[in-house]
């Protein structure tokens, strides 16, 4: 029997163990997985007539579908009923639109970075975090992120909202790229065991400013910029508390 006739065989063989109702189920998480491809179209379309309120909005949109589809592909046993389609692989395709190539599009777009740097810096955001997005160990055992992990959107609202010039914006964007490849274990917020609830409560606060000031775009409260920024602090704080603590422990 040939390789094809093989996957045929099998993939008639998972039919007859699932039901309609399941297949149907698994095949809905995956197309939701896939409607975050549409919404990162979409922001790219509202980020190239400069509508940012909209761009961001598509954006947020789609790391919400990003933050519930795995547990309903776990709730739906995806990978038991549709063993031949790589779920994993269709979510990685769309964080990486979702989290790094439409946010340095409308970077770009926006002219946050010195005009003849711009698409140059852009360029770096994407290669850097393709080949942060390819580690192995981009998600550790133990539930952290090792690098940077390619927060571009949020990275580029904040620069957005906070009005800084072009240079300071530079620097803070070429510093985050040098981080990428810096192994400090960050924060995987619905995950990471450490401090769980408190990081869960204060994400969540956090979010809430962050639709609040995408809604006020393109000129936000400055206090609630501000205050939202203390969620940052801690995250990175936090970040670097574990990271060494992990290490001493080894040592």
């Amino acid at each position: 029997m040939s390789e094809s006739e093989r996957i045929r065989a099998s993939n008639r063989e998972q039919d007859r163990n699932y039901g309609t109702l399941h297949l149907a189920m698994a095949w809905g998480v995956h197309l939701l997985t896939a409607s975050g491809i549409v919404c990162c179209l979409l922001a790219m379309e509202a980020g190239w007539t400069k509508e940012w309120r909209s761009a961001f909005a598509w954006l947020t949109l789609a790391v919400m579908i990003d933050a519930v589809d795995g547990t309903l592909a776990r709730l739906a046993r995806v990978k038991e009923v549709l063993p031949n389609f790589d779920g994993t692989l269709l979510d990685n395709t769309i964080d990486y639109a979702t989290f790094v190539f439409v946010p340095a599009l409308l970077m770009h777009r926006a002219g946050l970075l010195p005009e003849q740097l711009s698409l140059w810096m852009a360029a770096a955001v994407c290669v850097t975090s393709a080949f942060q997005f390819c580690q192995a160990d981009a998600k550790t055992p133990d539930h952290f992120f090792k690098g940077f992990p390619s927060y571009w959107n949020i990275t580029v609202l904040y620069l957005m909202a906070l009005g800084l010039d072009a240079t300071t914006n530079l620097a803070i964007v070429g510093l985050l790229i040098v981080l990428v490849f810096v192994p400090v274990k960050y924060l995987y917020p619905s995950r990471t065991p450490h401090f769980q609830k408190c990081t869960i409560a204060l994400t969540s606060a956090w979010g809430v400013m962050i639709v609040a000031i995408i809604w006020q775009l393109p000129e936000p409260w400055p206090w609630l910029v501000h205050a939202s920024l203390l969620y940052v602090a801690y995250y990175f704080a936090m970040s670097l508390f574990l990271t060494f603590q992990g290490r001493r422990e080894r040592s």
